[in-house]
């Protein structure tokens, strides 16, 4: 499929009425999980295509480009709200974060599978890791405050609940999350895809768990979303850097388009409920349509060609996002000890006695009994006698096996 060859209105004609802009929700107990996620994936892609196009109009003062940002911007608004509310009143915080790591842990891992990018495919597979422990820990915190849902219905038994390398061990000296940039003019459109996907999925992750935290109903709760809104503030930092800074904003914004519009034709491909099939297809004709505005200004303005952004316009492999239980443990069983070091990656027990990573992990984390990650686990210990896990078999690192006691040195303590 290539955008550039679907027919589109004027630009004008894709407004959306206010009536229009609030759908019908999905139903929580009888939606596919995978359209939860895909829910979220193209709200978190909207939330990253209405940033850009502020941040690119607070940099140009050219009329025609500041016309058409607003035009498209505020029509990509429009798709957000109208994808935000598919969400149902009745999903608690807890159920959508949920969702929100289920779409984490798969979404990379699927993009890591299909990428070729040695750079990217590292990044993907650490931070991976991290989005599966963190869906353990949040699903503890729901049994813990007894809500009415067993997580393992919610992520619909396609993605194991169990521990990983532990979210204790994610907090990292700023600096060893900034990897190596890509070069845009010789990366695959794929990688480069795999790279905007990612930034703006957990950007959006981030988001939510920096505004939630405040609205959660007890402490250990606001705690944890607090926690870990600060890892996620690690990934995204890591997910950018592997973004080509040297892009104009002319160029960042077709390859922005020509994301979306891949996404949108992914979700549609994949789609099984009908109603949010049509907002699927309609959301992607509007984003031909902000493709070509796209194209047009950047080979005017920048007398650019299209093709060295986005080669003639055909879409790579789609997003199918599904279930990866075993790509998953395989990563967990060969890099549960890894830490950043850097731009690159080094198991802990190599790290230098002085490294920035213990130094901040005494500063941020202090006594790791006290902190909200551990806490949640020891008090489902404590009330029903183990841990709450989903898994197929045990858990494939030795020392993630004791379902009575929480794992608090591996992968932050050299023993």
């Amino acid at each position: 499929m290539n955008p550039l060859n679907i027919e589109t209105k004027e630009i004008n004609g894709y407004n959306l009425s206010l009536d229009k802009m609030y759908p019908k929700a999905y139903d929580k107990l009888t939606t596919n999980p995978y359209t939860k996620t895909r829910v979220i994936l193209m709200n978190g892609t909207e939330y990253e295509s209405v940033w850009f196009l502020h941040q690119f109009a607070r940099h140009t003062d050219n009329a025609e480009i500041k016309k058409y940002l607003a035009i498209v911007r505020a029509q990509e608004q429009m798709q957000q709200k109208r994808i935000s509310c598919l969400k149902p009143l009745n999903e608690s915080i807890l159920e959508t974060t949920i969702s929100y790591e289920q779409l984490a842990i798969d979404l990379t891992a699927t993009l890591a599978q299909n990428d070729t990018d040695k750079n990217n495919i590292e990044s993907l597979n650490f931070a991976l890791l991290e989005d599966f422990d963190h869906l353990y820990r949040f699903s503890n915190l729901m049994i813990l405050d007894k809500e009415k849902l067993d997580p393992k219905m919610l992520v619909g038994g396609m993605t194991e609940i169990t521990p990983a390398r532990p979210t204790l061990a994610h907090h990292r000296f700023p600096v060893d999350n900034i990897k190596r940039p890509m070069c845009a003019k010789k990366s695959k459109l794929y990688s480069k895809l795999v790279a905007g996907i990612i930034t703006a999925a957990e950007q959006q992750t981030m988001n939510y768990y920096m505004n939630i935290a405040e609205w959660y109903k007890n402490d250990l709760g606001r705690q944890l979303y607090s926690e870990i809104a600060m890892v996620e503030e690690e990934h995204v930092s890591q997910y950018e850097s592997l973004k080509d800074p040297t892009c104009s904003f002319l160029e960042q914004w077709v390859l922005h388009e020509y994301t979306e519009a891949y996404l949108y034709y992914s979700a549609l491909v994949e789609e099984k409920d009908e109603n949010i099939k049509r907002i699927w297809e309609e959301h992607y004709e509007m984003e031909c349509a902000h493709l070509k505005i796209a194209c047009m200004l950047f080979e005017k303005y920048e007398n650019g060609k299209v093709a060295e952004v986005i080669g003639e316009g055909e879409f790579p492999t789609l997003l199918k996002l599904g279930t990866n239980k075993r790509y998953i443990r395989d990563v967990i069983s060969r890099t549960v000890t890894l830490t950043g070091d850097k731009e690159g990656y080094i198991d802990i027990m190599k790290l230098k006695d002085n490294a920035d990573f213990f130094l901040y992990q005494d500063e941020f984390v202090g006594n790791a009994e006290n902190r909200a990650s551990h806490k949640v686990i020891d008090k489902v210990i404590k009330k029903t006698g183990q841990d709450y896990r989903y898994e197929d078999k045990k858990n494939a690192i030795k020392e993630l096996q004791d379902r009575k006691k929480d794992n608090i040195t591996l992968g932050r303590k050299k023993c």
